[in-house]
């Protein structure tokens, strides 16, 4: 059964939505109404377009040049289950998997919801929190504001805390 997403649009080559060239795959629909949100037209859950995952990932495919896929929004973690097929698929390719989340780490691990950690799992690279517009800061690497972090997901789950991604 071929999964589906529903979905705010798709960057095929991103660079600013985490490192290298990236396939940014923005799903519909974020409970967090952010002020100032830069994608403000994604949070409504009724909005956007269905996409099957396998048409996604064969458009990726196509792409030599992306170092990996990056899940935004919306709120990813509101649609896991497919994000999870996707980024499977995606790491049979080589490539990485960057998530943006409006909750925090901890508070994903809090949810009692086996799809979202299995899409803990398949992330390498996770930005967390919410967007807070008294904290914008347009020199921050891959996030809009001090507050979110950009987590490094294979040594958080090696060490069991959370460690900062350097991508130095």
């Amino acid at each position: 059964m071929t999964q589906t997403l529903r979905l705010f649009g798709i960057a095929e080559e991103s660079v600013v939505d985490g490192p290298g060239f990236r396939y940014a795959v923005f799903v519909q629909g974020c409970p967090h109404n952010c002020p100032g949100c830069h994608n403000p037209e994604s949070h409504d859950f009724d909005g956007g377009t269905l996409r099957d995952i396998d048409s996604i990932f064969q458009e990726i495919c196509q792409d030599p040049l992306l170092r990996g896929v990056t899940f935004s929004g919306g709120e990813p973690f509101c649609q896991p289950g497919p994000l999870v097929e996707l980024a499977k698929m995606v790491h049979s390719r080589g490539l990485d998997v960057m998530v943006y989340t409006g909750w925090t780490l901890e508070q994903l691990q809090a949810m009692e919801n086996p799809e979202v950690h299995a899409l803990l799992e398949q992330a390498d690279y996770l930005v967390d929190g919410p967007f807070i517009l008294a904290q914008r800061d347009i020199d921050l690497n891959f996030r809009g504001s001090s507050n979110q972090r950009v987590l490094d997901m294979k040594r958080t789950r090696e060490e069991h805390t959370p460690v900062w991604a350097d991508f130095a």
